[in-house]
């Protein structure tokens, strides 16, 4: 047989990234472009676009994202990369943001010029400019309207997984209805960051696969179609401008013609559905009902397999990428390593050297000291803001380095454990926790990772869970049959750092306290 490879794209907050896969998935090549760095032009800062009088405002260029997959593949070819080797393309991406396609857009898409660079063409096919990303929270309004359509936030969780958030694409589709019917009325399609990126290689508007499609407040999770209700409540239309979702491992059909043309893709290359970055380190983590997951990236993010859906107000139950059957557990916080960086910066000149230094030579419990960092808008719990408390209560600041430095590491992990007990998750002797994103590679992040939760920490090879997932879905899509079979080559997991002894004794209290201080703080900001 023909060698064959995998492409997968990650198309996250922060920078595009590609992967070629071999037949046995490993590794062959990898290119990224980073949207702040190499893309100054549209002056975003960390991949999105803050609004200077609403902070709460965040956007990013759709055409940033068409530009950075030009760029992408320029540098996947000065890698070496033989795209007349790829069977099947596929891909993940930022959950929650849309982007507006004009009228016509399947002919254009249809129609480009292998001569000349996506983004040149692709200029003006865009109804909204810039499209809302999952840190914009602007949409409390829309949120209410939401839940008010069927019932309260309980019914609304109990049909779409999630009581109404306002980074969901659902309130974001209703507020730009309502602030701007010129552009609702002009856009034909409505894409998920997910499915647009699939849609450029589709050479059409690719469908949205029910993972990330559950993920919007408008699908009904338990029948995997669009609940009329809430479509309706988001605005006219909608059913047509959403499109029919899909199955994630759905083999859309061949490449498009500028690809084969340009890149030299073979023309029976195949493009499988893409899906959110949730569903897709799922996949890449090759999770099972006895593990944790938690995911440390621009957002962080914690989450496991259910055989049933559960409702809940704090978390989200989405549909499971690799069994139609089942479900995934995911509770969110945005301020991840962003959050982190800020701090590194401030105490560490941005070396982590020193920050790992500091954080290892400070005791676990970190003498009495909490602290809580939201740069943008918090979802668990919904507060912005600095918020530092000694033994007694609240203060100011903290009097040395090492004792913030290791407030903001202990603050976001004793956040992820009390949430995930909320949502019923039971901590035991054989609980395993498998981290993955960027920060996974730090030894010394995910030494406290361990004594937080209790728990061993693993850590797979490769950390690009949301990528390599994606990878798989590639091939997944492509030959079917087990999803556990096709993975099977792949080493297990790595055991990256155990619990101190005192862990539970330390940590307990602390997230009882967290629990408390939360409580009184919410109440505060109400």
């Amino acid at each position: 047989m023909e060698e064959r490879t995998f492409l997968s794209l990650d198309l996250s907050t922060q920078q595009l990234k590609g992967v070629v896969v071999s037949d046995k998935l490993e590794i062959l090549n990898k290119a990224s472009v980073n949207f702040h760095t190499d893309l100054p032009e549209f002056r975003t800062h960390g991949g999105v676009i803050i609004d200077k009088t609403n902070p709460h405002y965040i956007t990013a260029p759709s055409i940033m994202w068409v530009k950075g997959l030009d760029m992408l593949l320029d540098r996947l070819t000065m890698e070496g990369v033989d795209f007349s080797k790829i069977a099947s393309v596929s891909g993940s991406a930022q959950q929650h943001g849309s982007v507006y396609w004009v009228r016509g857009i399947n002919n254009t898409l249809g129609n480009l010029d292998s001569k000349e660079f996506l983004h040149v063409q692709l200029a003006t096919s865009f109804a909204l400019s810039n499209s809302p990303v999952w840190m914009d929270s602007t949409t409390t309004e829309q949120c209410r309207e939401l839940e008010k359509a069927v019932g309260g936030p309980t019914k609304l969780a109990e049909i779409t997984g999630s009581r109404a958030y306002e980074r969901f694409t659902g309130s974001q589709i209703a507020k730009i209805y309502h602030n701007k019917p010129d552009t609702y009325n002009r856009t034909e399609r409505i894409s998920l960051v997910s499915s647009f990126l699939c849609s450029l290689f589709l050479g059409k508007i690719a469908p949205i696969d029910i993972s990330d499609g559950s993920g919007m407040n408008l699908m009904d999770i338990h029948t995997k179609e669009w609940n009329q209700t809430l479509l309706d409540a988001c605005g006219p239309d909608l059913a047509e401008k959403l499109g029919h979702p899909v199955p994630s491992n759905t083999n859309l059909g061949p490449i498009s013609n500028y690809f084969v043309e340009r890149y030299d893709f073979k023309p029976d290359c195949k493009v499988i559905a893409c899906t959110g970055d949730n569903p897709a380190s799922l996949m890449g983590m090759r999770l099972d009902k006895d593990w944790i997951a938690v995911s440390l990236g621009t957002s962080d993010t914690v989450f496991l397999w259910l055989s049933e859906p559960t409702v809940v107000l704090n978390g989200h139950v989405l549909c499971n990428p690799i069994d139609k059957d089942a479900y995934m557990a995911l509770l969110c916080f945005k301020n991840g390593s962003m959050t982190r960086e800020r701090i590194r910066n401030n105490c560490c000149e941005g070396s982590w050297d020193t920050f790992n230094h500091l954080l290892d030579s400070t005791p676990r419990g970190n003498f009495g000291h909490i602290g809580l960092y939201f740069d943008t808008q918090e979802i668990l719990p919904f507060l912005r803001g600095d918020y530092r408390f000694n033994k007694t209560g609240p203060v100011n600041k903290f009097t040395s380095l090492e004792v913030e430095v290791r407030a903001v590491i202990e603050g976001q992990f004793i956040a992820k454990r009390a949430y995930a007990e909320d949502f019923g998750f039971k901590f035991d002797k054989d609980t395993k926790i498998l981290a993955t994103g960027g920060a996974s590679v730090n030894k010394s992040i995910l030494q406290v990772l361990s004594d937080v939760f209790n728990a061993p920490v693993f850590v797979q090879e490769a950390a690009d869970s949301a990528m390599l997932g994606a990878a798989y879905q590639a091939k997944y899509g492509l030959v079917g049959g087990s999803y556990n079979a096709l993975l099977s080559s792949l080493p297990d997991p790595e055991l990256a750092c155990q619990p101190y002894s005192d862990a539970a004794e330390v940590y307990g209290p602390m997230v009882n306290r967290y629990r408390s201080i939360i409580k009184e703080l919410v109440k505060c900001c109400k």
